[in-house]
């Protein structure tokens, strides 16, 4: 069954292929996973039930199961074909993932059932992106955390990703616009929990050339348009 509809926009030819490519798994997964386990500071959980919505092709298990040590994970995608390939990918990786075929909007997991989840650069495909939002908290168990990795308006609206990738781009968000989304739906969060990477391949003007040439110096926060956000942020412990 396939579950792409009004609620996700499914990716094009090209994307489905890049999400198996080096550059993925080694400059854009591995780097979000590391930075998301930095944000959580010492609150770094281990064991438990993780679920990874848009899990893809299944890229992430391995590293996240080094990274969490899940005792159960659950893999969520709307496309049959990713799915697929992420229960190969688990096959080969000697993983036992429980995959999920479904739109973040609508997840058949029970309350409170889940003690992390894993959303990277997912958010960014979901037209009902509120929804989605109500559906991770409702699965969490209070005091569970949401691991949020996304890219921003700022890069999704560039001729690069217009060009090669599609998504719904009335409902692209800034980075302040994400953190306050998070905010209003009730997920705590401080300074140290949040970080803007500002990496080579989200800069699409340059690809952030002129810096590595030594041509100019990068702009520093504040002096920027934000093209990544990653949040560590928790459903408080008193919550329902």
């Amino acid at each position: 069954m396939n579950y792409a509809s009004d609620t996700y926009v499914e990716e094009t030819r090209l994307g489905f292929h890049f999400l198996r490519s080096h550059t993925w798994q080694h400059h854009v997964l591995r780097v979000a996973i590391n930075d998301l386990k930095r944000l959580t500071g010492a609150q770094l959980p281990q064991g438990g039930v993780l679920l990874d919505v848009g899990c893809g092709q299944g890229k992430s298990f391995r590293m996240l199961q080094q990274t969490f040590q899940p005792d159960r994970m659950i893999g969520l995608d709307a496309d049959p074909r990713s799915l697929e390939l992420s229960r190969n990918e688990a096959q080969r990786e000697g993983l036992t993932v429980d995959l999920l075929a479904a739109d973040c909007a609508k997840i058949e997991l029970h309350d409170a059932s889940v003690d992390i989840v894993f959303c990277h650069q997912t958010f960014h495909h979901l037209v009902e992106q509120e929804r989605a939002l109500d559906e991770f908290w409702r699965v969490l168990k209070p005091g569970g955390l949401l691991l949020f990795a996304e890219s921003t308006k700022a890069y999704i609206d560039t001729w690069v990703i217009r060009w090669f990738f599609r998504h719904p781009m009335e409902v692209q968000k800034t980075a302040e616009e994400y953190l306050e989304m998070l905010r209003q739906r009730g997920f705590v969060f401080a300074e140290q929990n949040v970080s803007f990477p500002y990496l080579w391949w989200s800069r699409s003007s340059d690809f952030g050339l002129l810096e590595r040439w030594g041509l100019r110096a990068a702009p520093l926060p504040g002096e920027r348009e934000e093209t990544l956000i990653n949040v560590a942020a928790w459903k408080p412990a008193g919550c329902v």
